[in-house]
């Protein structure tokens, strides 16, 4: 059964609180400015992260995103939890010289088994370093080619940790639009040189780290964004303390960035439905998901517990559902929902599945629900 989403008055100004942050409930003007209030999208999905971004930017497109890719306005690589995630170029390296020992120090095992060693990183690096210097690209394979005919093994998932390895260094990251779902390599240094608007010392990044956390999913608590952040809770709780007074503790748990412009009204808050890409920052960008619905009905947003999450239905900042498209045929989408408990209304999801249609350039088909 779902989270009753007329029950705890505190829960639904909770849920009203973190749509207004994430700018579900009054979008933001372009892509670069959603990124930089959310600080970091996951995005390992090139084309669902693009919708999770396109359902904050009323009347954008995914050429909208993608001349923001083109355009450096935002990034693509692995700044944390060891996953590609969309962040603002000024945050990319300082995230990085954060999360990047941990990272490391967990795949060491990996690596390990794959027989990545510091000579084989090392030759790696070299060749990556040749093949994209001067402002030139490569798709994966390219890259992984050239591994191969360096005599660098990439059988298995070697190549792939490579890719991840210099990314997680800081010579590599994702750059212009190759496909819809796939981007092209270049060196991080060539695509988004280092600004003098990036934070330099630890306390400097881990308050801002916070800060961006709590303006752009607020309000969260110190294990919201340990979980988030993959940083260790000690280190979330520095980054509280080093955010000081551009936070503001709104309970005994949780903060929002100090100026943090208002929620929208509960009861229109109450009124909006939403449809969200499968990783959706609304729905995993928090340890604590139960304001938003059970632990069941967690559950089967992650169909099998392996990680790979359905785009979910939300009304009032309940997730009530989960939802899959059809092949497009003959120009048109049709939709399928699948409500977890109770009537839900086709019609008042409508507009928001004619925005995604809108989004990807098809024609919004017919909405069913689905068998339960």
């Amino acid at each position: 059964m779902t989270t009753d989403a007329t029950g705890d008055p505190s829960i639904v100004a909770l849920r009203a609180a973190r749509l207004s942050a994430q700018g579900l409930a009054q979008g933001f003007d372009s892509p670069a400015a959603a990124v930089e209030r959310l600080v970091c999208v996951q995005a390992q999905d090139l084309a669902a992260a693009k919708w999770v971004l396109g359902a904050r930017l009323p009347g954008a497109t995914e050429a909208t995103i993608d001349a923001a890719i083109d355009d450096r306005s935002l990034l693509r690589s692995w700044p944390m939890r060891g996953t590609l995630h969309f962040v603002h170029p000024s945050m990319l390296r300082p995230i990085l010289r954060l999360t990047a020992a941990r990272l490391m120090q967990r795949a060491a095992k990996i690596h390990l088994g794959e027989g990545i060693d510091d000579t084989v990183h090392a030759a790696a690096r070299t060749v990556a370093i040749r093949e994209l210097e001067g402002g030139r690209s490569a798709s994966r394979d390219e890259l992984q080619s050239a591994w191969a005919a360096a005599g660098i093994p990439i059988e298995g998932q070697r190549g792939y940790h490579l890719i991840w390895r210099l990314a997680i260094e800081g010579v590599l990251c994702c750059g212009p639009v190759d496909t819809r779902a796939r981007q092209r390599f270049v060196l991080l240094d060539e695509w988004s040189p280092a600004g003098r608007d990036e934070p330099g010392e630890v306390d400097e990044t881990l308050a801002r780290f916070f800060t961006g956390y709590a303006r752009g999913h607020g309000p969260v608590s110190v294990r919201d964004f340990a979980w988030w952040s993959g940083l260790t809770l000690t280190q979330a709780r520095l980054a509280v303390a080093a955010a000081g007074e551009a936070v503001v503790a709104v309970d005994d748990e949780r903060f929002v960035a100090a100026g943090a412009r208002a929620a929208a009204p509960v009861s229109a808050a109450a009124a909006t439905r939403h449809v969200l890409a499968p990783f959706d920052e609304y729905f995993l960008g928090y340890g604590d998901r139960t304001p938003y619905c059970s632990p069941d009905d967690a559950a089967r947003v992650v169909p099998g517990k392996n990680g790979l999450f359905l785009p979910i239905l939300v009304a009032g900042g309940e997730v009530v559902g989960t939802w899959r498209r059809s092949p497009e045929r003959r120009g048109a989408t049709a939709i399928e929902l699948n409500p977890f408990g109770g009537a839900v209304d086709v019609d008042e999801f409508a507009p928001a599945f004619a925005r995604w249609a809108a989004f990807w350039s098809t024609t919004l088909g017919e909405l069913t629900v689905g068998a339960r």
